[in-house]
């Protein structure tokens, strides 16, 4: 439970939910995502949880155990695929933070003048190297804790940090609460413009990051299932993660948003926001500079956690498929990843004007990342376990009694699930 807390809290909550929000009208967007989550969110984490737990294997051989039809092997593939192409572009945002913790640590960040925190990391990510080497050194440091073991590796790792990130996050927020404008940054985030309901691409943008968020439809959920013991209750763990992980970001847009209009920032920044308005706030507050230093490791270690547990998904199908040993088979991924990010590494660098579905390289693989490959992967969970996994063998491996928790459970996994993915797909197509 702790190395699940740790994949989906993170980077996602303080770097992607931002970023995604700001452009997406603010409040509206929080609305739709926090009604997203509870719709589609809980139903497919405990799905996604309860398959591993059956299978006790790894992606692939765990779809394959708990159906009739070994082709449904085919479904782990893709959750490890999707797990491959989140994490080569994690690990470039990873290594925004690991920069930001060195350069505050040596005083490079803190010395930038105020309103040039911009230009600084403009220049960071623009530079035809550095992105690089912070994104080696992300894919590096998580495959030598996968090498290590999830028990070894993260669970000891998190249970110092998310309280202690959890903290750091909490004092920003009330401190940004104290900014001038910071009421405008609540309202943009807390008050709807109910005519934004009428745009789709809020909705799209609102279910993507859920699926980010969480982790749902990569295989980190189920590899983690499959590591669960027999007396853990599934429900309650994944309910914890949930609250756990939509309060976390709840609490960060707070720290953020105050300060974007505080300081007259674009919440449309894109998704060099957060990197570029909280070093605003470190700047005015008092021990700024040790405040940014903590968060940043802290965020750093986040990134890790979050990282570790892409990684590990496929790395468990190789281990599976070819005997090959962990650390073999994470050092192989490792590369593979480390080879497949370097462009979103420098997508606003040498790569500049390099679009997918005009988008710049990361985003545009963050977009179909998230609102394409994880849908896809979320949909085959809901049909696996709602349809085709006997009803009697998914409630028990979920320990639930068929009371109206379950009923409520399998509709949502059966009906309203699938169907909100399904138009969510057929509305990017037809965008």
């Amino acid at each position: 439970m702790l190395a699940t807390i740790g994949s989906a809290a993170g980077l996602g909550n303080i770097w992607r939910f931002s970023y995604v929000a700001g452009e997406n009208g603010g409040a509206a967007f929080l609305l739709i995502y926090v009604v997203g989550v509870a719709l589609i969110g809980v139903p497919l984490l405990l799905g996604e949880f309860s398959i591993g737990r059956r299978g006790q294997a790894d992606a692939v051989t765990s779809f394959a155990t708990v159906t009739p039809n070994r082709r449904w092997g085919l479904a782990g593939w893709l959750l490890a695929v999707a797990a491959f192409v989140l994490l080569s572009y994690y690990a470039v945002i990873a290594g925004w933070a690991y920069k930001y913790f060195a350069g505050y640590l040596i005083g490079d960040v803190s010395n930038a003048a105020r309103g040039g925190f911009a230009s600084y990391f403009n220049s960071f990510v623009a530079d035809p190297i550095e992105p690089v080497l912070w994104q080696l050194l992300v894919v590096a440091s998580t495959v030598a804790v996968v090498m290590v073991g999830v028990r070894h590796g993260i669970e000891r790792v998190n249970k110092i940090l998310m309280p202690l990130l959890g903290v750091i996050v909490v004092m920003l927020a009330a401190y940004g609460l104290t900014l001038d404008g910071a009421s405008a940054g609540l309202a943009f985030l807390f008050r709807p413009d109910w005519s934004a309901l009428a745009h789709p691409p809020v909705y799209f943008a609102a279910a993507g990051q859920a699926f980010f968020s969480l982790g749902i439809g990569a295989g980190a959920l189920l590899t983690y299932g499959s590591y669960t013991p027999a007396g853990q209750k599934l429900a309650p763990a994944a309910l914890t993660v949930v609250a756990g992980d939509t309060l976390f970001a709840i609490i960060a847009g707070v720290a953020i948003f105050p300060a974007v209009f505080a300081f007259g920032l674009d919440p449309a920044h894109g998704p060099k926001l957060a990197f570029v308005t909280l070093p605003e706030v470190f700047n005015v507050m008092p021990g700024g500079r040790a405040v940014a230093i903590a968060f940043f490791a802290l965020l750093g270690l986040a990134a890790l956690t979050s990282a570790v547990s892409l990684l590990e998904v496929p790395s468990a199908v190789l281990m599976r498929k070819f005997r090959w040993s962990r650390s073999k088979s994470a050092l192989f991924i490792g590369v593979a990843v480390f080879a497949a990010g370097v462009p979103s590494a420098l997508g606003y660098g040498v790569l500049d004007g390099v679009t997918l579905f005009g988008l710049g390289i990361l985003e545009g693989i963050d977009r179909i990342a998230s609102n394409i490959v994880l849908p896809i992967g979320g949909m085959l969970i809901a049909i696996c376990v709602g349809w085709v996994w006997s009803r009697r063998d998914a409630l028990q491996t979920m320990d639930l009694q068929d009371g109206w928790i379950a009923r409520a459970w399998l509709f949502l996994l059966r009906y309203l699930s699938p169907l909100l993915i399904l138009l969510m797909l057929l509305g990017l197509v037809t965008e």
